[in-house]
């Protein structure tokens, strides 16, 4: 039997946070480009002529709409490569402009390693980096954070939902405080565009266009005008000079149509996903076989509605992964950037759960096109996934 045939009929993808189907929305806005656009858009926007001018029109439209949802100058949109790249910007270009004296960033203890390894090696580069703690829900020390803010900072970087978890931070807060000590505030707003009301008032914004169900390889970070920002890709004078390199049309198109359609659809989703997730994780904490088996990360916390991150205190992640997997369902153990690693999350960890527990970290995130029967599915395959990941060799007692 080959491995495609083992396959089950039905599957599940419950992995929204890591990547999202391309929307509809998405499809159509670009397939003019693709298809009736090969003679009329294919140029590049940089240059003068007819072709170039075409595509520069397609390209500033995308770039109005991204600024209209988030209340900024059109020219504020700086496009990327994705979120990893604008959390770079951000951070390096910040810290690094010869104008910043202070030099010093502060960043929470659970975010994404795009923005943590940047700050690891701000840290080596001369940078004065601090990470504020976390409580055991996930909401980051606002009293530690303030006490931070004393010494003069360039920057504080904290996500507004956390990738892992689905934990609202309380970014209202953050931000205040910031201000009111003269720093400035980048928020890494990938997991929660489309699902709560954007950072506004944040100076710096990261947003994916492939977690909204839009392209991969394509992102944005937007930026005040008047913030100092070094340039990373050095080149051509591309995106206000922040970002050489011949801008990727497509891909910011996608970025437009699919912001778009999450934002439209923000309430609708809400309503309908709230009651999916809150079924699956009920009935799985009722599945287990003991009382005190799975743990709900961040149950008593504020969170979005599509994710759901259970610890099984027995079983090794991985293996849950692999047998759900051979049972059509897609999740994930935290982090897709990480997933796959034994080592266990350092978001769990950062929130006081002991490491023999974090390795039994399961994430499910739904999305724009989960139904109730992906969920159906997941319940009914999961008792015998569950007894089977339990029997399988290195399960935890």
């Amino acid at each position: 039997m080959t491995l495609s045939e083992s396959r089950p009929n039905r599957r599940a993808y419950l992995d929204y946070n890591a990547t999202s189907p391309l929307r509809r929305e998405a499809l159509d806005a670009i397939r003019p480009l693709l298809v009736e656009g090969l003679d009329t858009h294919f140029g590049n926007p940089s240059s003068i002529h007819w072709a170039g001018q075409a595509a520069r029109r397609v390209l500033e439209d995308a770039r109005g709409t991204v600024a209209g949802f988030f209340g900024r100058k059109a020219s504020e949109i700086i496009f990327t490569s994705g979120a990893t790249e604008a959390n770079n910007l951000a951070l390096t270009g910040v810290t690094h402009h010869p104008r910043d004296a202070n030099r010093r960033l502060v960043v929470s203890a659970v975010e994404h390693p795009s923005v943590l390894a940047v700050a690891d090696r701000l840290a080596g580069l001369g940078v004065d980096v601090v990470r504020v703690p976390v409580d055991h829900n996930g909401a980051i020390a606002l009293d530690v954070l303030e006490q931070a803010l004393k010494t003069p900072t360039t920057l504080v970087s904290v996500a507004h939902v956390n990738n892992e978890t689905g934990i609202i931070s309380p970014i209202d807060a953050v931000i205040r405080l910031a201000h009111e000590h003269g720093a400035l505030v980048h928020v890494d707003a990938v997991q929660s565009v489309g699902r709560i009301v954007p950072p506004l008032a944040a100076d710096l914004i990261s947003i994916s266009a492939h977690k909204l169900g839009g392209l991969k390889g394509a992102g944005a970070l937007i930026a005040r005008s008047d913030i100092p920002l070094l340039a990373q890709n050095l080149g051509g004078p591309q995106e206000r000079t922040h970002r050489a390199g011949t801008e990727n049309v497509v891909g910011a198109v996608s970025l437009a149509a699919a912001l778009t359609a999450s934002e439209r659809a923000r309430e609708s989703e809400r309503e309908r996903l709230t009651p999916l997730r809150d079924r699956l994780e009920a009935t799985l904490v009722a599945q287990a076989q003991s009382p005190g088996d799975v743990e709900i990360i961040g149950a008593g916390a504020p969170r979005v509605f599509n994710t759901c991150t259970l610890v099984f205190k027995h079983i090794e992640g991985d293996t849950l992964l692999q047998a759900l997997d051979l049972e059509g369902v897609a999740a994930s153990s935290g982090s897709a950037c990480s997933s796959g690693s034994l080592e266990p999350s350092h978001v769990l960890l950062a929130m006081q759960v002991p490491a023999s527990q974090a390795l039994g970290a399961i994430r499910f995130s739904l999305g724009w096109a989960t139904s109730s029967e992906d969920i159906e599915h997941l319940l009914d395959v999961f008792p015998r996934v569950y007894a089977r990941a339990k029997r399988a060799p290195g399960t935890r007692t």
